[in-house]
């Protein structure tokens, strides 16, 4: 696709969803980097186009664009970062320091090739910095958030938590939001938790209605997230309602990811209303998930909690 057909096709999303162009870059680029890109003359970034499309709501994917050589080999290292980032939030922390190496070690490879004015490179690499940690230890709760916020305030200086909805948000904006509730989840403020996640679930069902295919998996880990801390909070009722969107979206789409762990809570609602068989259920359904997909940890801690709860060993 043609950079003029592609400008041409941001304009007219832009403008049947009413917003401004101002709106559209706002943290990103100036309004000029726009206007020239939807009359054809001016070629933004990779990373700034997937912005641009993510914020009104459409999938990236729709897209075909030449990357210069710097380019793939920053969205290389992107996609090696994430893996890392995965493999070390699943692997329990004493097997987890050769690989939290390797990611602050491709982080700077990333800063190093990235472009001073770069601001969602740089806002990426922070992020990622917060789930990493230190080189010499993870960082405290209060440390994280920090960073977090800062983050997210390169690309949305005048973002609000309490007004979540005025904004528009690229994926990482909306990872940075998840990313920021748990950690104040993390830090015991379970109420500024379910506030953000209740207004980042609304704007991901509003926003991306039309994509969810695409982002099926980001609606699975808000709607996972939300429900764990609903769980926290002893709000079971509104737990398993969260918890059944997320289970929804996960089985339709198909994005199994979060699947077990949805369910595994699910399992633990059920059980702390009294309900043991549904309990029972929903537990079976999460172990034989967690051991199909490889996830041990929380395989085993599931496996804790059925014996400490139903007096149950697996297989039942």
């Amino acid at each position: 696709m043609r950079e003029l057909f592609l400008g041409e096709y941001i304009k007219q999303e832009r403008l049947k969803q009413g917003i401004t162009q101002e709106q559209l870059c706002a943290g990103i680029c100036e309004p000029i980097t726009v206007s020239r890109m939807e009359n054809g003359k001016q070629t933004p970034s990779y990373n700034r186009i997937c912005a641009f499309l993510q914020r009104l709501g459409l999938p990236d994917e729709r897209f075909f664009a030449l990357l210069s050589k710097n380019e793939l080999e920053i969205k290389t290292l992107q996609d090696e970062i994430c893996a890392d980032r995965i493999r070390f939030e699943r692997t329990s922390p004493e097997h987890r320091p050769p690989i939290q190496a390797a990611g602050l070690q491709k982080l700077e490879q990333l800063e190093k090739l990235a472009e001073p004015d770069d601001r969602i490179v740089r806002q990426y690499i922070m992020s990622e910095r917060a789930t990493f940690g230190k080189p010499d230890g993870p960082y405290s709760p209060e440390e994280r958030l920090k960073l977090l916020l800062e983050a997210l305030h390169i690309t949305a200086p005048n973002l609000d938590l309490e007004e979540i909805n005025l904004g528009l948000y690229s994926m990482e904006e909306t990872t940075l939001l998840n990313k920021i509730a748990v950690t104040y989840a993390q830090m015991g403020q379970l109420k500024k938790a379910i506030d953000i996640y209740r207004q980042l679930l609304k704007y991901v069902q509003k926003h991306y209605c039309d994509g969810m295919s695409r982002y099926a998996g980001k609606f699975a880990l808000i709607a996972y997230n939300y429900t764990n801390v609903l769980f926290m909070a002893r709000r079971y009722d509104d737990a398993l309602e969260v918890a059944e969107l997320g289970r929804k979206v996960c089985v339709e789409y198909p994005h199994y990811q979060f699947l077990p762990g949805i369910l595994d809570l699910m399992g633990g609602c059920y059980f702390y209303q009294g309900n043991l068989e549904k309990c029972k259920e929903y537990y079976r359904d999460a172990y034989y998930l967690y051991k199909v997909i490889g996830n041990e940890r929380d395989r085993l801690l599931l496996e804790k909690a059925a014996k400490e709860r139903l007096g149950l060993d697996f297989p039942f």
